[in-house]
């Protein structure tokens, strides 16, 4: 009686495809894209609070903030998640910034 060798070493029952590689790596980028649009809405935000209220440019920096908001917003979809009230809350979002994008608290 002979002996085969197992044709599978591998301790992961998970057989990688170039697919699931490649899916591994598009779902990576997309989460790096999220971090990196968070760390824009809150470096706009706090140039939105560093402003007075009655600045000439406070117009521009609410369109601003409003501007990183909504690209946040949408790569949290593009990741699934479809619900931004604990975004909203956790980066404390005001509702001028919210007004612009269309969103309500």
């Amino acid at each position: 009686m002979s002996l085969r060798m197992p044709q599978n070493l591998s301790t992961s029952p998970r057989v990688e495809t170039g697919y699931s590689v490649l899916e591994h790596e598009l779902k990576a980028e997309s989460a790096a894209a999220l971090v990196r649009l968070g760390r824009e809405v809150e470096a706009q935000l706090a140039t939105l609070a560093a402003a007075e209220p009655g600045a000439p440019d406070r117009d521009a920096q609410v369109q601003a903030a409003a501007d990183a908001v909504w690209r946040y917003f949408v790569q949290r979809e593009a990741c699934g998640v479809t619900s931004h009230q604990r975004a909203i809350t956790d980066y404390d979002i005001p509702g001028e910034v919210l007004a612009r994008v269309g969103v309500q608290r």
